[in-house]
């Protein structure tokens, strides 16, 4: 029942992925949530999200900005990290995951999808058929929408690890 949330892997955050193994496996594009993903909430690129995104490229990914932020939020984090973006993505839709993937050139068996919420990046990546990465979140401090919404993944989490487990 849970497992249509669940991701496909899990790491301690966006920073700890080995992206040198996955291109190394044929995958050749990312699309990243931001917020709380590789920045806290509203937070601009910091030094860190910029390293990330110039080794990226250096390794031979494209890659992507997929968010349901506004234009302005996304464009400004964009144009510190050179990537190319989505806006008012209304994720979990599945729209803004094929734009992506036909934006990037690339197609669901040689994208990662890399995020920190199950119920908007996690399940709308499984919903085109993406391999989902679920990062923890940076900061523990959240829209009020988002603070609830954690509630709810803390079951599907605990359902997961169970899984994951075994």
């Amino acid at each position: 029942m849970f497992d249509l949330f669940f991701p496909d892997e899990d790491y301690s955050s966006t920073y700890a992925i080995d992206f040198e193994s996955y291109y190394e496996k044929g995958y050749r594009a990312v699309i990243f949530d931001i917020d709380n993903t590789l920045v806290p909430h509203d937070a601009p690129a910091d030094e860190r999200a910029i390293k990330l995104f110039s080794r990226l490229k250096d390794i031979g990914f494209r890659c992507m900005l997929l968010s349901n932020n506004k234009e302005p939020r996304v464009k400004k984090f964009n144009d510190a990290v050179g990537a190319d973006y989505i806006y008012k993505a209304d994720k979990p839709l599945r729209r803004g995951y094929v734009e992506a993937m036909k934006r990037l050139g690339t197609d669901r068996d040689n994208t990662l999808f890399v995020g920190d919420q199950l119920f908007t990046d996690v399940w709308g990546a499984k919903r085109v058929g993406i391999r989902s990465i679920l990062v923890k979140p940076i900061n523990p401090k959240e829209e009020i929408q988002i603070v609830l919404k954690r509630y709810l993944e803390k079951i599907v989490l605990n359902h997961y690890y169970k899984k994951k487990a075994q």
